[in-house]
């Protein structure tokens, strides 16, 4: 998908164009090859800067060729695969030229949505170190935004780990787990690339601007600071329940045990006296309460190891 939009200096607000202006944003959703062979032509970019983003496994970093500078960063991403939510991060290139601007990406997100829907303040197309600092700033919010809604379901989980203790639930705190890696690792190279631009060296900064990327930079700190904490509190919550659920399967073969101790008591008083000998009973063949004698030999034994094993806490 492509989209152009441009600030006129004497409007607020941004508008949708059709052809390529000086000043404008150029916004590629999942481009194809068509669009892509467009802009590059159009634009006389670097091929590669194009098609760089659209790796998924491409990591941040910054990149200046000429009057071209590639700045890829890692951005938050939920992707629904019909039973639950998956957290993960895709890579957003923003493209500075001298007289525009692009952002390239591989899925539809709600970072660019934020500005395409027109929810962002003083937003100019024209200002092209605003604008990425911008993007930036969104981007860390949005981090922070995900890892509170990741630290909830952890919560949830918890809460029916309390009452089913089943493998299900420890599977999704791992999902939860590995999306945190992901998270942690996504943000530390993210602060090195806005380290990088904090030189000055690879974008014109304003004072202003300066002032927002220290704020960005604080940001995205915060959110690797809030990543580390969840991870941390995370692994151990299932260390925790992982010895829960292994001590609950201890106590129910114990119990299974004692339980197959005591019946099998039972067994062993009728098979001794199922035996081809003479019954300890006084004209054993003919009382008819020789069986009910058995019986009650069987239920005081069976009693009897049931007490024994009680004062042993094996029930």
């Amino acid at each position: 998908m492509l989209e152009i939009f441009k600030t006129y200096e004497n409007e607020r607000s941004f508008t949708k164009i059709e052809t390529i202006e000086k000043g404008c944003w150029i916004n590629l959703i999942a481009p194809t090859e068509d669009e892509l062979n467009y802009i590059q032509k159009s634009l006389d970019i670097f091929p590669n800067f194009l098609r760089d983003p659209l790796d998924e496994e491409e990591k941040p970093r910054i990149d200046v060729e000429d009057n071209q500078t590639l700045i890829i960063v890692d951005i938050p991403y939920i992707s629904d695969n019909g039973k639950n939510l998956k957290f993960e991060t895709i890579p957003l290139g923003i493209l500075v030229l001298d007289e525009y601007v692009l952002t390239i990406c591989l899925k539809k997100n709600p970072i660019i949505d934020s500005f395409t829907e027109k929810r962002i303040r003083e937003f100019y197309t024209f200002k092209k170190t605003r604008f990425t600092l911008q993007i930036l700033f969104i981007i860390a919010k949005d981090f922070l935004k995900y890892l509170r809604h990741i630290d909830k379901k952890t919560d949830d989980v918890e809460k029916q780990l309390h009452k089913s203790m089943r493998n299900k639930e420890l599977f999704k705190l791992l999902e939860l787990e590995k999306s945190l890696v992901f998270f942690t690792t996504s943000l530390k190279s993210n602060e090195m690339v806005m380290e990088k631009l904090l030189k000055g060296k690879y974008i014109k900064m304003y004072e202003e601007d300066q002032d927002l990327l220290e704020d960005v930079i604080i940001e995205n700190k915060q959110a690797i600071e809030m990543a580390n904490i969840y991870s941390s509190i995370l692994s151990g919550m299932m260390d925790a329940f992982a010895s829960v659920i292994s001590n609950n399967l201890n106590m129910v073969m114990k119990f299974l045990t004692s339980i197959t101790i005591v019946m099998a008591i039972p067994t062993m008083v009728a098979s001794f006296f199922g035996m081809n000998v003479l019954l300890p009973f006084k004209n054993a063949a003919d009382n008819p309460f020789a069986f009910w004698y058995i019986i009650l030999i069987a239920v005081i034994a069976s009693l009897g190891a049931i007490f024994v094993l009680n004062k042993r806490q094996m029930f």
